[in-house]
């Protein structure tokens, strides 16, 4: 039986082509988003490439308080189980934490950590009833570490990798067979940049930045081989996991905010 996948922010970037991955697979796929034409249109392109696949989608903002229940809810009182999980929508803001808009970095916290947290919260029951089931949760590298100029993103990241390996401990601990992974993306090129304020900063550009079809797989492979985390890139997890053994986070606080003043040339 045809496994069903939730993507949330599977209308672009990294959640589109997570979604192209469990397409092709087989799966059926529920696609949440909040821009009504970006679902239309991945929809179309689902259906193009794959025209036996199952599309679901449902256009919601997942930084309204009740958003994760309507959506919990639109999926269970259609009698539909979900198998995996894919906590993929996020934004953040680029600056000074006390000139950044207020209201935009509150909502990326409920966004980030919020959202994540209930619809986790409310599908996990249901996998550990059926008992089956798998979770991605999609964080950052930025999650390892402060990040001067995009401080409440980072920390919002970083809160994601923490639930996640505690949720994973706990899920082994108590037999369920669930498995909880967090894919730790390095800059990549999505939309992220321009919702961030980031259009004149060479971090995209730089050498680790990756494009999101990579990352969808490296995240794709992860959750299928249940991994607890993962950093795409053949050689940037090694170079993180070295350079945070080896570095005083004060050093790795100014490389970050070096690296985010770096300006397009």
């Amino acid at each position: 039986m045809a496994q069903t996948v939730l993507i949330t922010g599977g209308s672009s970037g990294i959640g589109f082509e997570l979604a192209k991955l469990f397409a092709k697979d087989g799966c059926r796929l529920i696609l949440v988003s909040k821009p009504a034409n970006e679902l239309a249109e991945a929809k179309a392109a689902l259906k193009k490439q794959y025209p036996d696949v199952q599309v679901t989608t449902i256009q919601k903002d997942l930084t309204a308080a009740t958003a994760p229940e309507e959506v919990y809810a639109e999926v269970t009182t259609q009698g539909v189980r979900v198998q995996v999980l894919v906590n993929n929508a996020g934004f953040g803001a680029f600056g000074f934490l006390a000139e950044n808009d207020i209201n935009a970095e509150y909502n990326s916290i409920l966004l980030n950590c919020g959202a994540l947290y209930k619809l986790t919260r409310l599908f996990l029951p249901d996998m550990i009833a059926q008992k089956q089931g798998r979770i991605l949760n999609v964080a950052s590298v930025a999650a390892f570490q402060p990040n001067p100029l995009l401080g409440v993103y980072g920390a919002t990241k970083a809160f994601v990798l923490s639930m996640t390996r505690a949720l994973r401990f706990e899920m082994r601990e108590q037999k369920t067979g669930i498995t909880v992974t967090a894919l730790c993306p390095p800059p990549t090129r999505t939309k992220f940049a321009d919702v961030a304020g980031m259009q004149k900063i060479s971090l995209f550009q730089h050498f680790d930045a990756l494009d999101p079809a990579t990352v969808a797989l490296y995240g794709y492979k992860a959750l299928r081989q249940g991994a607890e985390y993962v950093i795409p890139g053949a050689y940037l997890g090694f170079m993180y996991r070295l350079t945070h053994l080896l570095l005083p986070i004060s050093w790795l606080m100014r490389f970050a905010y070096l690296k985010l003043n770096m300006k397009k040339g």
